[in-house]
């Protein structure tokens, strides 16, 4: 039953080398893209149920007993964030072949998305560092690949500065982590958090863990290292922009809850302390940005840099409410994210243009797309009962009970900012009066692309108006990330 949990990494990973095959027949590669994407779904959800009920599962491959052996780890938070990476997966198939081109789907579209999903369940999944090197560099490949998708200037400019950014953090990655093996002579998690609370030279594993941090903070886009994030996550189609915001920011988040809850927790004065310092930089420069364009891509792609800074500051906190909370945001991030990035694309498409000024009226030609965005911002800013809600309140109530109160103010202030920039989309953009639209032809076509972004809306309105279903499962996790050594006897089985 341990084999398990290699599917959600062996089935994409399998799509991608099969739909490679099949790059000149659309019809056909679209229809295994779907049902591959629905069949992951449905085995991550079968798996995260077993979890659920039955405890994690462990799976030593090759037989090799931990940790000589690499691991891989499905635990509640591992198989959680798979299984969302999944659902934002399913409503991106079935999204892609609306908005793309046949040449840009020709172009082995649907490989390189599998393969990003490969990268980032591997990523959540595994249990050995190394092969969280191994898992950021097969998403980083395949996003090399959805990047250049569509041959403009802009987006080959972007793509250069996104594949050097990359390619700087992914080295001081791996010497980062020959640092690390040179110390405690381990790459298994579980047992570098055994050994380094062992070994006797703390000075040199506070390093370690600050770089660790720098290369992950730059992968999650925390202040200062988002710089390269805006442009190059606006760039790109649509759907390949809504896979980068929902999934590859997320996968630098979890890297940094992962590492930081059991390997480094032992210098939270430190480290947590600049944590909490960073977040309040990062919320207020990224509602700066989204305030400081009138380009809707962008707006979009600089609100993903405040949700980084709230679920860091749930990290710097440091208490089971603060864990609970980054959980619970990080999930709701991911859904309400995909969501808004293709609810963009739609508004680009039909509107023939990203420049705010240039949009008026849409909602007399467009309702169902203008009550989508209209509630997927309630969602975004945090209005109750919404999901935004349920993870800034446990992120304010863990910050409250350590009387960070500045970081309170300043949480608070940048929802209300993020509520401003993106309501302003939807008062000029939407409301007014009617316009006679530039591209009528498209309608038929930008209707039938709402239908996916509905999904995902409902998944995330069911995750605030439902909290109380949810929240226990989360609740544990919290609990469960701020008692390493649950993870550490699970793996290493003592």
């Amino acid at each position: 039953m341990s084999n398990l949990i290699s599917l959600p990494i062996i089935l994409p990973l399998l799509a991608g080398i099969i739909v490679a095959f099949f790059a000149n027949k659309l019809p056909l590669a679209r229809a295994i893209s779907k049902v591959i994407a629905l069949t992951n779904l449905a085995v991550t959800g079968f798996i995260l149920y077993r979890i659920y009920q039955n405890g994690p599962i462990i799976l030593e491959t090759g037989d090799w007993a931990a940790p000589y052996g690499i691991i891989l780890v499905g635990d509640m938070l591992s198989i959680t964030l798979a299984f969302t990476t999944n659902l934002v997966a399913v409503a991106c198939v079935f999204y892609a072949s609306k908005s793309l081109t046949e040449q840009q789907e020709s172009y082995y579209f649907y490989s390189f998305f599998f393969l990003l999903i490969t990268g980032v369940s591997g990523a959540f999944i595994t249990g050995d560092i190394f092969n969280l090197f191994v898992f950021f560099e097969v998403l980083l490949m395949a996003s090399y690949g959805l990047i250049v998708l569509g041959n403009g200037r802009a987006q080959l400019r972007e793509s250069m500065k996104y594949v050097l950014i990359n390619l700087f953090s992914s080295m001081v990655f791996v010497t980062t982590v020959s640092f690390l093996y040179s110390v405690v002579g381990t790459l298994n998690m579980a047992h570098i958090a055994e050994r380094v609370q062992e070994v006797d030279q703390q000075g040199i594993l506070t390093t370690i863990g600050i770089l660790l941090f720098f290369v992950f903070a730059t992968k999650a886009a925390v202040f200062p290292l988002y710089y390269w994030l805006p442009n190059s996550y606006s760039a790109p189609n649509p759907v390949v922009s809504a896979l980068f915001g929902a999934l590859l920011t997320k996968v630098g988040i979890y890297s940094i809850l992962r590492v930081f809850t059991l390997i480094f927790a032992w210098e939270a004065d430190l480290t947590h302390t600049l944590f909490i310092y960073l977040a309040a930089f990062t919320m207020i420069f990224g509602v700066i940005g989204a305030l400081s364009t009138n380009n809707i891509k962008l707006i979009m792609a600089y609100n993903i840099i405040p949700a980084v800074g709230f679920m860091i500051m749930g990290i710097g906190i440091f208490t089971e409410t603060s864990i609970s909370g980054t959980v619970y945001y990080l999930i709701h991030d991911m859904v309400i994210k995909a969501a808004f990035f293709l609810l963009i694309g739609v508004i680009v498409y039909a509107a023939g243009t990203s420049d705010l000024r240039k949009i008026k009226g849409l909602i007399h030609h467009y309702p169902v797309l203008g009550w989508f965005f209209f509630i997927a911002t309630l969602v975004l800013a945090g209005i109750p009962p919404f999901s935004g809600f349920i993870g800034k309140l446990l992120l304010i109530r863990g910050a409250l009970a350590q009387e960070e109160i500045l970081i309170v103010i300043v949480a608070l202030i940048s929802s209300l900012l993020i509520l401003f920039s993106m309501i302003r989309i939807f008062i000029q953009g939407f409301w007014g009066e009617k316009t006679q639209l530039a591209h009528p032809e498209r309608k038929q076509a930008a209707n039938k692309m709402t239908w996916p972004i509905g999904f995902l809306l409902s998944i995330s309105v069911l995750l605030g108006v439902g909290a109380e279903w949810f929240y226990p499962s989360v609740e544990w996790i919290g609990e469960y990330l701020m008692n390493p050594q649950i993870y550490i006897d699970s793996v290493l089985k003592e």
